[in-house]
């Protein structure tokens, strides 16, 4: 069975969460705390297994990926009955182009790691740290929001069809709702974060379902 070190809050591994849900693939789902105890990606023996001392983490039997995008490809790759992505290469360009806009461009900004130098380090108050936050969102949401009145069909990012770029977008839009980001701005973003946690993919995914989630 998959093992998929995680923590329950994580955005990067909610999106793997949604992944395998949808393509029905079990696994087993092991807690890697972020803040216990100073933080246990810190340890030495998760170190050695994940030299970057990043969740989410993949074993599967030898293979060992860290990244969440590149676990979402692996996945997609040996998984084939319910696909995340198109078939033609230039639909499957642009549903990468939108996962990227999220998982690179405002993801890494606003993650834990990064908001805790914020504070710790460069003695950012917490204001300041949400307005960091914010800006990060709204400059990443703006430009998603007008990409998706072209390629969305209504209920998902991409067409009438469940796709990775689903699955980065839903947590996204938790993480922004978690800092009380407003989001009147963007209702087809909206909208297709409602619908899409309406399915049984998402919800069992959801942060607070996660065994860890109360640790």
């Amino acid at each position: 069975m998959l093992k998929l070190y995680g923590y329950w809050r994580s955005t990067a591994a909610y999106r793997v969460r949604i992944a395998l849900n949808y393509k029905q693939v079990p696994y087993e789902n092991l807690s890697v705390h972020l803040i216990k105890d100073g933080g246990e990606q810190h340890q030495k023996a998760y170190r050695e297994l994940n030299p970057q001392g990043l969740v989410p983490f993949l074993v599967d039997g030898d293979v060992r990926i860290g990244q969440s995008m590149a676990i979402l490809e692996y996945l997609e790759h040996k998984y084939t009955d319910f696909k995340l992505m198109p078939v033609s290469q230039a639909e499957s360009a642009v549903v990468r182009m939108l996962c990227q806009m999220i998982a690179c461009d405002i993801h890494p900004l606003n993650n834990l790691r990064v908001l805790k130098y914020l504070t710790n380090d460069l003695n950012i108050s917490d204001e300041e740290k949400n307005k960091w936050y914010a800006h990060w969102i709204h400059q990443g949401f703006s430009a998603l929001e007008a990409l998706l009145r072209k390629y969305s069909g209504q209920s998902f990012c991409f067409g009438d069809s469940m796709s990775l770029a689903d699955c980065c977008l839903v947590p996204q839009v938790y993480n922004a709702h978690r800092f009380n980001v407003p989001l009147d701005d963007y209702p087809l973003i909206s909208k297709i974060n409602e619908h899409c946690l309406s399915l049984s993919a998402f919800q069992t995914a959801s942060p607070e379902r996660q065994p860890d989630a109360q640790s």
